[in-house]
């Protein structure tokens, strides 16, 4: 059945470009003089797909104007070197990675959340379990408090002055990669009761040591098949650079991913079930 126009003007939307100012306003780790694509300007939607409609100012508009490194570069490891593995990516998101071995898989699904929460200044929000199962509130960091670690024993001790800067920030996320990981972030989150509910913010996960975590960051409907196609974005390890995945299986949508993807759904480095999707509380 063919959507009725009407509803599919308020199904789809025509992506307009946001102008840099307001993008480096939005995402904290842009300096002033940094170059770079949203993702909209780079990776188009196909053929007859139009980018479903979002809410402004939420999550999934956040995502979907991600800015993203011109010119397709290759993967970096948080160290400097190449990623071994070139062909996973089809652009690379121009965000930092760091200079430990932290940022991997599910830290960067907690980055990008975090990040978003902190772009609106819902610092409440911003908290993420370690997988000792305590829980680490940026408002707490905010106020000067910092965790001491044992084992599974943590303390939280004041010994900083308060400090709400993104410099701040970028250290509580170091903390947080340190002691959260796919285990964790997977108990957090609620588990989607079909496919079809996908949104943009969505994460498919498997908890583990090690587990794995991609999310989506785009999507877009085709109004003549109702087809829905998806981006996803991952780190993986060792820590490096965020990236959007290619689509290994399907050469006409790549780097799309149709939602018709079967049972299994087979991404460049990891293969996760459908009952693996999973959304933010």
């Amino acid at each position: 059945m063919k959507i009725p126009r009407l509803i599919l003007s308020l199904l789809v939307i025509f992506i307009t470009i946001v102008p840099h100012g307001v993008t480096q306003n939005i995402y904290s780790w842009l300096s002033d003089s940094t170059s770079f694509e949203i993702l909209p300007e780079q990776i188009k939607a196909p053929d007859g797909y139009y980018r479903i409609n979002v809410e402004s100012n939420s999550f999934e508009d956040w995502l979907r104007h991600l800015p993203l490194f011109e010119n397709h570069p290759p993967v970096y490891l948080y160290d400097g070197r190449k990623k071994s593995n070139q062909n996973a990516h089809y652009a690379v998101v121009n965000i930092d990675v760091g200079n430990r071995d932290l940022q991997q898989c599910a830290d960067a699904v907690i980055r990008l959340r975090a990040e978003y929460l902190y772009s609106i200044g819902d610092y409440e929000t911003i908290h993420f379990n370690f997988t000792s199962g305590d829980t680490a509130f940026f408002r707490k960091w905010i106020d000067g408090y910092r965790p001491s670690v044992n084992g599974n024993n943590v303390t939280w001790n004041r010994s900083a002055e308060i400090d709400s800067s993104h410099n701040s920030f970028r250290k509580y996320l170091d903390i947080v990669f340190m002691y959260a990981g796919s285990y964790s972030l997977n108990d957090e989150m609620k588990k989607r009761d079909n496919i079809n509910q996908i949104n943009i913010g969505d994460v498919f996960i498997q908890g583990g040591f090690p587990g794995h975590a991609v999310i989506v960051v785009d999507m877009a409907i085709n109004p003549e098949t109702n087809n829905i196609i998806f981006l996803l974005a991952q780190s993986y390890m060792p820590a490096q650079q965020i990236h959007i995945l290619k689509n290994p299986n399907n050469s006409d949508l790549n780097p799309w991913y149709s939602i018709n993807f079967g049972d299994i759904l087979t991404t460049p480095e990891w293969i996760f079930k459908k009952e693996d999707l999973k959304r933010f509380r």
